[in-house]
């Protein structure tokens, strides 16, 4: 008879909770975590957004009646929350090592598996949920799958004036013109402007960060003689450049700046075979979250190998990837695979944003409910398979990064 994973303590549906709420979200993860988050009665999330603000209070007489007022540029929302989840099985062999059958140390062994692969699951649905922030502040949009197979493409209206693509004179690379200082400057007046709000938080990778560091023009500022005491790769310097991002964020007149770095992986697996020299159009089981322009990486399972080539087109509808040049290895469907590997932030962009406007926060996330018991956020549960005898775990999660002051965003394309 089948025992399945009910005698194992580790196993318990209130102990795999338990270890996701006492796991912390990830270090590296930081965007998600700027803003709070609230429930919404149904999947179906509705919110409303504004562009201005600063409203006066009009004069009436004495005795007449007050005007009617709302918030001026409000704009309605109505988005299916975006699910998620994965599941993971484990099988006989590794229930009865955690069932003690076996030595301590294969015990102890399976135990620290379990431990593993769970942290796996939470790290993957916590990225999915940064994945979307990030989509919502540099893009402005980001598109995902409801039911009946249907992909929703959710439009945050960010305005025009708040994204800002940088002509060849003026990039922050090797602009002949350039000049970041006046940059930010400008976009910190937009948003000021726009809806009163303070700059406080801007976000880039290190290579932007870089092109920042070693601006001849920050670096003048930042001289004895024009500001502070020159300090700029002395203190909490980032790792990879080397300066500290608060020596230019307190030049900038921004509070905190954020130097991110996290990247994630996307995989496919093959489901038609690749020839080598002749094959552009690669077909695998999940097309959704790779990139044009994104490194495709071709995996040779048997041999151990690897070879990238540059993804050209995505065809969602017909569930394949084109790639730029033919990979120079032929590849196996249903065991080979391609990955893609992306920073959440571009190597091309600096946003900077208010995170409050008239003391209210500029977005939050909204948990919807799911599964039969009405489930909010990160939950995970189990289901035993009879023969072979084996447990699958699940992670699932649903919800969805709402904005709420459309203007409050300032991105520049910078490269």
């Amino acid at each position: 008879m089948s025992r399945g994973s009910a005698s194992i303590p580790e196993l318990r549906l209130e102990t795999l909770q338990k270890f996701i709420q006492k796991y912390n979200t990830p270090v590296e993860v930081v965007i998600s975590r700027l803003f709070q988050s609230s429930v919404s009665p149904s999947s179906s999330i509705k919110w409303e957004s504004q562009v201005g603000g600063r409203g006066l209070t009009p004069f009436v007489a004495p005795g007449s009646p007050a005007p009617q007022t709302s918030p001026f540029g409000v704009a309605q929302h109505t988005a299916e929350a975006a699910y998620w989840k994965e599941k993971m099985y484990f099988d006989e062999e590794f229930l009865n090592n955690l069932r003690k059958e076996g030595t301590e140390s294969e015990y102890l062994s399976s135990k620290a598996r379990l431990s593993r692969e769970l942290s796996g699951l939470v790290n993957r649905s916590i990225r999915r949920k940064e994945w979307m922030f990030t989509k919502m502040l540099f893009s402005g949009s980001f598109s995902y799958h409801a039911s009946d197979g249907i992909q929703i493409s959710l439009d945050y209206s960010l305005p025009d004036a708040n994204q800002v693509t940088l002509g060849a004179d003026y990039k922050w690379s090797t602009g002949s013109k350039k000049d970041i200082p006046q940059d930010i400057i400008d976009g910190k007046r937009i948003i000021a402007e726009a809806c009163g709000g303070k700059v406080d938080i801007g976000i880039c990778n290190s290579v932007v960060f870089g092109y920042m560091a070693k601006d001849p023009g920050i670096r003048s500022l930042l001289a004895s003689s024009s500001f502070g005491k020159g300090n700029l790769f002395e203190g909490n310097t980032n790792s990879i450049v080397g300066a500290n991002p608060q020596i230019i964020a307190g030049l900038l007149g921004i509070k905190n700046l954020i130097i991110y770095d996290e990247m994630f992986e996307v995989r496919g697996y093959l489901t038609t075979a690749v020839t080598a020299s002749s094959t552009v159009d690669i077909y695998v089981d999940n097309v959704a979250d790779f990139e044009v322009g994104g490194t495709l990486r071709f995996h040779d399972i048997s041999a151990g190998t690897y070879e990238d080539e540059t993804i050209s087109a995505l065809v969602p509808t017909g569930g394949y990837i084109t790639v730029s040049t033919a990979p120079a290895t032929s590849y196996k469907a249903g065991e080979d695979f391609v990955s893609m590997i992306k920073r959440f932030i571009p190597d091309d962009q600096f946003s900077m944003f208010a995170s409050r406007v008239d003391g209210q926060a500029i977005a939050e996330y909204k948990q919807a409910p799911f599964g039969n018991g009405r489930n909010y956020g990160l939950t995970t549960d189990k289901h035993d398979e009879w023969d072979p005898e084996g447990t699958w775990i699940r992670a699932q999660d649903k919800g969805l990064p709402i904005l709420y002051n459309r203007d409050a965003i300032y991105s520049l394309t910078v490269e």
